[in-house]
This record gives C-alpha cells, sequence and structure tokens, in this order.
C-alpha cells in the first residue's frame, strides 16, 4: 500500500497534487499553509468567475438563509427565471437542469432518442460521437466519449454510440445509418487536446443532421458561459445545435449543470420521462442566476475577448522563446493550451512549483482556463511563471548532456 492510500481513506483514482487549497480571491487560490497560487486551471474550467466573487457569495448566502431544497415537487422561481433567461440567450426553448456534466449529458442522451421513439421509431437510438471526445464518466458517457482507458474494467460497453475520426466525413457519412439518432460533439474537444472543430465541419454535421432528420447534440460543458469569449461557443460559428449539455461554468463553482433543447428535439421528454432529486434547487439556481448577472452585463464578454487576445499573443512569444518544450498555440478566447514537445505532466509539476495551476489535457497538452474576470496584470503575472516552467524543463533536458 503507497503513502497516499494508507494515509486516506478516499478512493485512490486521482492522482492528487501535493498540496491543499484553503481559500482563493479572485484569480488566487491560497494553501493551508499560505502558499498562494494564480489558478490558472479554475477548478478545470468551472470557477468562471475565480473565486469568492462577491456577488456568487451574496447570492448563496442569502439564499442559504431562505430554504435550501424543495425537490422538484413544487414550483422553483428561481429555477423559472434562471431557465428563461438561458432561453433568451441561446437558441434554446426549453431546460433541464442537473447537478452535473455528466448528467447534463445523460438527459441530452435520452431526450435525442426518446425523440425518435416518441414518432414511432425506436430503433433509431444510436449516437455517433468522435474520437478524442469527453462527455463524462457515468457508464453511458463513457461510451460515448469512447476512450477505452476509461471504458476498461467496467463490463461490455454500453451500446448505442457509433464513433468516427475527428474531423472525418467520408467515416461520418459511412456511420449514419437506419438506426442513427444524433451526432454528438463538443465545439472544442477539452479533454481532448484544446482541438477546435472546424467550422466547415460543424456546418457539414447542420447539414446532414437535417438531411438524415437526426439531433444534433453540443456538448458545451467546458467551452461553454463565457469561456471562448461568447456566452456559447456555438456562437462563433453560427451553426445552432438541437440540444446542449452544459455544467461547469454555469455554477461559477457550485455543482450544476443543465440540459438546453429546442421545443422540437424535447418534444418526447413528457411527464416522468426524466427526473433528479437535487437538480435544480434553490442554492444552484440562485448561483446560476448571480453568474448570469455578471456574464451577461454589458462589456463582459468583450472584456473576455480582449484579455483572451492579450494571452495568446503573448503565449506566441512564449513557444518562439521556448521551442524546444512548446510546440503549438491551440484553443480559443480563455480555452487555451500549449501542445508541447516534452512530457505535460512535467510541465504541470514545473508551473505549480513557480506558482501557477496549470491542468493537463488528451494528446500532451496543457490546459490554460483562468477565470474570466482576469486582466492584463494576471496575463503578465502567468506567462511569467510559463516562462520560468519552461526554463526549467528546459534544464531538465540539458542536464544529461552536461553530465
Amino acid at each position: 500500500m503507497s503513502t497516499a492510500s494508507a494515509s486516506s481513506v478516499l478512493l485512490p483514482t486521482y492522482a492528487r497534487a501535493p498540496i491543499a487549497l484553503e481559500r482563493g480571491e479572485g484569480a488566487w487560490a491560497i494553501t493551508v499553509d499560505g502558499q498562494r497560487f494564480l489558478d490558472f486551471g479554475a477548478g478545470i474550467a468551472v470557477n468562471s468567475l475565480g473565486h469568492a466573487h462577491p456577488h456568487l457569495v451574496e447570492a448563496l448566502t442569502a439564499q442559504a438563509q431562505r430554504i435550501w431544497h424543495t425537490s422538484n415537487l413544487y414550483s422553483m422561481p428561481e429555477g423559472e427565471k434562471l431557465a428563461r433567461r438561458l432561453c433568451e440567450a441561446t437558441f434554446a426553448e426549453r431546460v433541464f437542469f442537473t447537478n452535473s456534466g455528466a448528467e447534463a449529458n445523460e438527459c441530452a442522451i435520452k431526450m435525442a432518442r426518446k425523440y425518435h421513439a416518441a414518432k414511432g421509431h425506436p430503433e433509431r437510438y444510436r449516437i455517433v460521437t468522435f474520437e478524442g471526445a469527453f462527455h463524462g464518466r457515468t457508464l453511458a458517457t463513457i461510451a460515448a466519449g469512447g476512450q477505452q482507458k476509461y471504458i476498461d474494467g467496467f463490463g461490455p460497453k454500453v451500446d448505442g454510440f457509433d464513433q468516427v475520426p475527428f474531423d472525418d466525413e467520408a467515416a461520418l457519412k459511412a456511420a449514419i445509418g437506419p438506426e442513427t439518432a444524433a451526432l454528438m460533439i463538443e465545439p472544442i474537444q477539452g479533454e481532448g487536446g484544446l482541438r477546435l472543430v472546424p467550422m466547415r465541419f460543424l456546418k457539414r454535421l447542420r447539414e446532414l443532421c437535417d438531411e438524415h432528420g437526426l439531433m444534433l447534440v453540443f456538448d458545451e460543458i467546458q467551452t461553454g458561459v463565457g469561456r471562448t469569449g461568447k456566452f456559447f461557443a456555438y456562437e462563433l460559428n453560427g451553426v445552432a445545435p438541437d440540444i446542449m449539455s452544459i455544467a461547469k461554468g454555469i455554477g461559477g463553482g457550485f455543482p450544476m449543470g443543465a440540459c438546453l433543447a429546442t421545443e422540437e428535439a424535447a418534444s418526447g421528454m413528457t411527464l416522468g420521462t426524466h427526473g433528479t432529486t437535487f437538480g435544480g434547487n434553490p442554492l444552484a439556481m440562485a448561483v446560476g442566476n448571480a453568474v448570469l448577472d455578471v456574464i451577461l452585463a454589458p462589456g463582459f464578454l468583450d472584456h473576455v475577448q480582449k484579455t483572451a487576445l492579450r494571452l495568446r499573443q503573448s503565449l506566441a512569444q512564449l513557444k518562439d522563446q521556448h521551442p524546444q518544450v512548446i510546440e503549438e498555440i491551440r484553443g480559443e478566447g480563455l480555452m487555451l493550451g500549449l501542445k508541447l514537445k516534452t512530457p505535460n505532466t512535467d510541465f504541470v509539476a514545473q508551473a505549480r512549483a513557480a506558482g501557477l495551476l496549470v491542468v493537463a489535457a488528451g494528446d500532451n497538452v496543457v490546459r490554460l482556463l483562468p477565470p474570466l474576470i482576469i486582466g492584463e496584470s494576471e496575463v503578465a503575472e502567468a506567462v511569467a511563471r510559463l516562462d520560468k516552467a519552461a526554463g526549467a524543463v528546459e534544464a531538465e533536458l540539458a542536464r544529461p548532456a552536461a553530465e
């Protein structure tokens, strides 16, 4: 038994970094022993407004003094308000609130299947997904993601998902058959390495869905709620889905998600077809509305876009300064990645040693997912710490040759 497993009764399913964060202030996270870290992981794109944002704290505190939980057996005024705001700001006409992104995706999958079943075609239940995808950790969503490392050991893969290569139209068309219900994709793959789906391919997905009567499902769990500089990433390409899962940033750190849909896509989800105990509870709804107060305020997304441009330009300079380490800059808005030539786990550790928190991703990428509230000073500080981390990695590369 390892030291970590001997000293903890938590399941050893995470390789946890040797720091314990106790509190935060904006873009800064502070450990129990007083170390300060510039947080460019933001809880994996969750803390959209940083730590202890005063408007969110006020909303949560005020709601906690009223009522925490009622269940969905009763009307939820704050939930109605948040749902209406989401619909008014997006393509959607219907909303179902969940506790997490995986549950939002479960709802999206069920909705796509039920749409066809309600129209007399229960045989149309299969969903085409794409290599490199990550849609969650439930049995259905690991099957949707298709990554073997998440599937191994959990019995037969849940049926109903057909994976095709990323950005391969011929393979996609070949996979569409009489049992196909939907196409499901992340506009930007997060866990898969900050890979942007080309605009032409997203438009082609929309065309194929319209041609074959399929549901187009966007997983915007990581890309949504201002992360790309737009409220949702689909706005970058002007390609609207029929169904969209969201989570992470919508709660600003409070666990919540949602499944958004058009009236037509949601038409099969009638009384009793789906449910949740905690989804849409008053605490979550209060925080969600507070997040939208900030994100949808005039000028906020403009600020995100300007900050993102400044960060990307600085990262391009950093790449030029460290060609042995950094291969490519990827992503959109404040969802950026460094594709590395050296192991990303080493870089993450060196960044942490430099006082910067970043997140590893697939395809040997390091993700930069800072709070959307950062400004020029945080960008400059982060780049300086990334420079230090890259320099430390280069020193390690040079060490064997020197010896």
